[in-house]
């Protein structure tokens, strides 16, 4: 019988008893109600964001609209899922393809309902007006129209968004502020559904400016013929680029690729209206941003989520931002003075104090340390005049000729290691003074590198009473590491048992060594990659195309289709073979460049850097001047190979895509110059890496009898110049290829 409240005595005693565990057990449960209330409450409700993409994530427009939107959502009370869709109407412009994708991500969300749609594009928006009050009644849409397209017309009370605009009466006033002898505006758009709307705007808000100014409409060109029309403007003119979706001959681009493009050829400045069309060079102007658009679609979305109603939520418009690149101010000679109130300027320098007051400080308070440590030196300088006799009187124990000697001599003490003397050679081989070192042993100084290499000279010293050219390793003052070739003989010094050695230094001796034999073997392994990528470009590439045209030809053979068919696919075929001849004579061309033996170094230069930047998606600025024609084939296929190793380091680790190459020829002199305003490295550590390229060009530039200069630091860009002197009358030694 449990016992009760009331008992008395040991009925009471057997009650305490009985109590203590049941406290226990309650404190236990009340312990695990806490922990799993603060458990739930740590749980954050779990909310579906779907975002459908008018075209895909490799469009830098997806991704920055992408980023505004996350940027913002991201911090929410809530766990999201993020679910992206792409109607890639670019690459799948087909109705029956677009329609095949409707159905699709409609089965696919009917079970997993998302909490709000976000659409990008007006393709999304005019899908989800078809289709959301049959399959997402209820679910809250937000369109983001960065483009300015029309929406569509009937939209019901779960629609609200944000609409991007475009500027270009305020960007050509700007630019007018800056410029304002300008005569001329050509204006770059393509050909595109999109190009032409966004044209149409341009041309209503440009007509004020009609009287005043010639406008031109740069749009029904194929981008090579765009491209070579750029290089040559008349001055006093400048460029509005607006969107080139697709030029003339049916090419389709993306910012990322004809920004860069344009900028590069354009001989005048270029001003843009939107931020995918900015920073390749271009100067800006009144810019409609997408991640700005992102973030408002992202707060109307997070409003929505935390349980505004759509309708209450007014559609807005995206405003533009003056912004400005001051690279490109700076390469136009405008001045930042007369950019519109409140614009931004990126890419600017920093100023003498930003730049250099870290190290402006640190010599500041190296200086202030300096006088504390000659005050020092001047208080212990009393105190030194009282050994100065004692050191005069252990100077004359030595002679000139052994202070002087150009081979570092040292004399220690067997009994307890320590230095009896050492000479200049000594001071200047391992950064330790003279009146440092004497009375002190190696091991306190830590010059011995290795302490087993000590014990085994001492060991062979006291055995055999000399040491014949034993290489040591030592440490100098500062930490650095040199070999050297020890000799040692004892001898006997006021009766007390000293070794007196003679060290040569011969690190440089090692290192020539150690480089000659690391170059060997770069060179060999070099050589194995090259043909291991030559060979997997063959197998890999090459043959896989070759090995899928036979099947295609095999199929033709076999099962012919009719004659509009057949036509159609021997067309692809033969594009397939143009396409595989011309990558064999691009690999060609990287091995051995015809026009290097017949149309000279100046064409097969061109030649190259035109074929490297359509293959890399890269802009190089080539010039050349006055190329004699007569140039040795050495000289010629030194400064081609210096070309291409320079541009690919410099496309694999400069991390920009515009580059400058100048070739001219003055005074018995080629030269050659290579640029690039990337991240920039440090030549001598780069040369003591495992590549040979820095190697290699400066080896074929010595060959030829030229010089090579490495201009570069890191963040700062890097300038290679070659200058090799061109006589006929001068016997070349062979460049190796």
């Amino acid at each position: 019988m449990p016992a009760t409240w009331y008992s008395s005595g040991r009925s009471a005693r057997r009650e305490r008893r009985v109590w203590q565990p049941r406290k226990s057990a309650l404190f236990f449960l009340a312990c695990c109600f806490l922990f799993q209330s603060r458990l739930v409450a740590q749980i954050r409700p779990i909310r579906r964001v779907l975002i459908l993409n008018e075209v895909g994530s490799s469009y830098p427009i997806t991704e920055l609209v992408d980023h505004g939107i996350r940027s913002i959502l991201t911090n929410s009370p809530y766990q999201l899922e993020f679910y992206s869709e792409y109607f890639d109407t670019t690459l799948f412009p087909d109705p029956n393809t677009q329609k095949e994708f409707h159905d699709f991500y409609i089965r696919k969300y009917q079970k997993r309902k998302p909490d709000v749609i976000i659409t990008v594009g007006p393709s999304p928006l005019a899908f989800m007006s078809e289709v959301h009050e049959r399959f997402f009644p209820d679910v809250p849409v937000v369109f983001c129209a960065p483009n300015r397209s029309a929406r569509p017309v009937r939209l019901d009370t779960d629609f609200t968004g944000v609409e991007g605009d475009v500027a270009p009466g305020a960007t050509v006033a700007a630019a007018l502020r800056l410029l304002p002898d300008t005569k001329r505006i050509f204006v770059v758009t393509g050909v595109a559904a999109f190009d032409r709307q966004r044209q149409a705007v341009i041309e209503q808000e440009l007509r004020p400016y009609q009287a005043h100014l010639d406008i031109s409409y740069l749009t029904d060109l194929a981008m090579p013929d765009l491209l070579k029309r750029l290089t040559d403007l008349p001055r006093q003119s400048l460029v509005l680029l607006s969107a080139v979706g697709q030029d003339a001959a049916g090419t389709r681009f993306k910012s990322s690729e004809s920004g860069p493009m344009i900028a590069a050829a354009s001989n005048v400045p270029i001003f843009s209206l939107s931020d995918r069309f900015f920073n390749h060079g271009e100067v800006g102007g009144s810019l409609s941003s997408a991640e700005e658009e992102g973030k408002a679609a992202g707060g109307m979305a997070l409003r929505i989520l935390k349980g505004e109603k759509p309708q209450d939520i007014a559609p807005q418009k995206s405003a533009t931002l003056y912004i400005f690149d001051s690279l490109a101010l700076k390469r136009w000679r405008m001045k930042e003075s007369a950019l519109p109130r409140g614009s931004i300027v990126i890419n600017r320098q920093p100023s003498f104090w930003e730049a250099y007051g870290l190290y402006v400080l640190a010599a500041i308070l190296v200086l202030l340390l300096q006088t504390v440590a000659i005050v020092g030196l001047l208080w212990q300088r009393a105190r030194r005049r009282k050994t100065e006799s004692a050191l005069r009187t252990s100077e004359q124990k030595f002679s000139k000729a052994f202070r002087r000697s150009p081979l570092c001599f040292t004399i220690a003490s067997l009994v307890n290691y320590r230095f009896v003397e050492v000479n200049d050679t000594f001071e200047l081989s391992t950064g330790w003074r003279r009146d440092e070192v004497i009375g002190r042993t190696p091991l306190d100084l830590k010059i011995w590198v290795d302490t087993n290499e000590r014990s085994a000279f001492i060991d062979q010293l006291r055995k055999q009473g000399a040491v014949r050219s034993m290489e040591l390793l030592f440490r100098r003052r500062d930490g650095s590491v040199w070999t050297g070739l020890v000799s040692s003989e004892l001898i006997d010094v006021n009766g007390e048992s000293c070794a007196l050695s003679l060290i040569t230094d011969i690190t440089e001796v090692k290192r020539a060594e150690e480089a000659l034999a690391d170059i060997s073997r770069k060179l060999v392994q070099v050589q194995e990659e090259e043909r291991t990528r030559i060979a997997r470009d063959l197998h890999d590439d090459i043959n896989q195309r070759l090995a899928m045209l036979a099947v295609e030809i095999q199929q033709l053979k076999e099962g012919p289709p009719p004659p509009t068919e057949m036509s159609r696919r021997l067309a692809e075929v033969r594009k397939r073979l143009t396409d595989i001849s011309a990558d064999v004579q691009s690999i060609s061309h990287e091995l051995h460049s015809p026009q290097l033996e017949y149309l000279g170094v100046a064409a097969a230069m061109k030649s190259f850097c035109r074929e490297f930047s359509q293959r890399q998606s890269l802009a190089i600025d080539f010039r050349d001047n006055d190329i004699p024609q007569s140039i040795s084939n050495d000289v010629s296929l030194c400064l081609f190979r210096v070309l291409q190793e320079a541009l690919t380091n410099a496309a694999k680790h400069s991390q920009v895509r515009q580059f400058e190459v100048r070739f001219t020829y003055s005074d018995g002199e080629l030269d050659l110059m290579i640029v690039d305003r990337g991240t920039g490295f440090d030549p001598d550590k780069a040369i003591n890496k495992e590549g040979l390229g820095l190697v290699s060009m400066r080896e074929r530039v010595r060959l030829v009898g030229g010089t090579i200069a490495i201009d570069s630091k890191p963040m700062s860009g890097t300038t290679i110049k070659v200058r090799i002197p061109v006589r006929p009358e001068r016997t070349l030694t062979r460049a190796a290829v």
